[in-house]
């Protein structure tokens, strides 16, 4: 009866967050529902529960309209682009060096090719962000163009599965942007015109979002982060990315209400994986600067719960008593299987910061980020329920390992 009662609390706090509420982008209704929900919801499981909050920008879009000569062109909005309503000539490049020579006053820059081959990083992302984007970005912000119309591909280690990805997701650029398909970008391309129609509706809306973190005491000054990342991307219900791995939060929180252990216990909703400033990861990088060293362990999941598919791990810098304590609570072969190390996620800002850590996700992850992740398709029929409980279980186990260790 009790494992019934575990799985229909765990069917409604997925069914609260992919469904019901659904879209949790930063900065949205949705994405405050969300936090409230969680919060709640360690609170009932005995938990000390902090909100620590941040400004950020939500977004909304409306008509777009692109036109080369008088054929009309399908493009979408890039996240977080600035409205205009404008028509010009344009210029094209689709090397750094054809950037670099071409003189984009007055016109609109259609850029495609190499500079269009990956989405390029916010211009102030601190975690990656390579030098060649922050010079082509510079470089865009020199040359001053009216707009800039992106023809891109497929990228899915950066942008997932959106096809087209946009070349800008930045609320600091702020030139207007749309972005469009390969096919549609050589209508383009081939016209004679040379004449350009552009209008974006869009706008930016100061907002706020929050962390969410609970808190049990242990008999020491060390503690173990267990983390999810609670946003989307907007119009996404992330059930995949990442409904499932917060609920396995929720469901160890539950398994946790009587703990009492060596270490101390941090549940960690982080709030902006899948937001251009990763204003939540860096939040608590600021709350944290001198508190490292007093996490023994964190352990991220994202991407977990894939119907079909078993739940892999991942260890990062584990000494052998503590990694051995990991595999054990882990060895169920027919449920879990331990991978490479992948760097995608939010266990790295631990890792970067020089504490061990464990990467949970799904074994075909790679097909969850190529084919599902970031797209409306991420909807909870890809997640088997059942996985939640067991992975609950597994980290609970592993925490009553580690509390063994002499």
């Amino acid at each position: 009866m009790e494992k019934k009662l575990q799985l229909e609390q765990i069917e409604r706090d997925l069914t609260e967050l992919c469904v019901t509420i659904g879209d949790r982008h930063v900065g949205s209704p949705g994405n405050q529902k969300a936090t409230d929900y969680v919060a709640k919801r360690l609170a009932s499981s005995g938990f000390k529960v902090e909100k620590p909050e941040f400004t950020c920008i939500d977004w909304e879009s409306g008509e777009v309209i692109l036109k080369a000569g008088n054929e009309r062109i399908e493009a979408f909005i890039s996240p977080y682009s600035l409205s205009c309503d404008i028509e010009s000539s344009f210029e094209t490049a689709c090397t750094f060096e054809e950037l670099t020579g071409k003189d984009f006053t007055g016109k609109i820059a259609v850029l495609h090719g190499e500079l269009c081959k990956e989405q390029l990083m916010p211009k102030n992302f601190v975690f990656y962000n390579p030098e060649n984007h922050k010079q082509i970005i510079s470089m865009i912000e020199e040359k001053s163009p009216l707009a800039v119309v992106a023809i891109t591909s497929r990228n899915p280690e950066l942008a997932g599965a959106w096809y087209p990805f946009p070349l800008f997701e930045d609320g600091d650029f702020n030139i207007p942007s749309v972005f469009l398909t390969e096919e549609e970008g050589r209508k383009i391309l081939s016209n004679a015109e040379n004449t350009m129609y552009l209008k974006i509706e869009s706008k930016r809306i100061p907002s706020k979002g929050c962390n969410v973190i609970g808190t049990k005491d242990g008999s020491s000054n060390q503690r173990i982060v267990f983390c999810a990342h609670i946003d989307t991307k907007k119009g996404t219900p992330g059930a995949l990315d990442n409904g499932a791995g917060v609920t396995s939060l929720l469901a160890l929180a539950d398994l946790l209400k009587d703990y009492k252990g060596k270490y101390g216990i941090e549940i960690l909703a982080v709030n902006g994986e899948d937001y251009y400033a990763a204003s939540g990861q860096m939040l608590y990088l600021s709350e944290n600067k001198d508190g490292f060293e007093d996490i023994l362990l964190a352990v991220n999941t994202d991407g977990t719960g894939c119907k079909g598919y078993k739940t892999t791990f991942s260890c990062f810098d584990c000494k052998e008593s503590m990694g051995q304590a990991i595999r054990n609570a882990f060895k169920d072969n027919k449920k879990f299987i331990e991978i490479d190390p992948w760097y995608q996620s939010d266990h790295m800002i631990f890792v970067m910061n020089g504490i061990p850590a464990v990467a949970l996700t799904s074994e075909n992850v790679m097909e969850v980020m190529t084919e599902i992740a970031h797209t409306p398709h991420d909807k909870i029929d890809k997640v088997d329920s059942n996985k939640i409980p067991e992975i609950a279980q597994a980290m609970k186990d592993m925490i009553n390992g580690l509390n063994d260790i002499k």
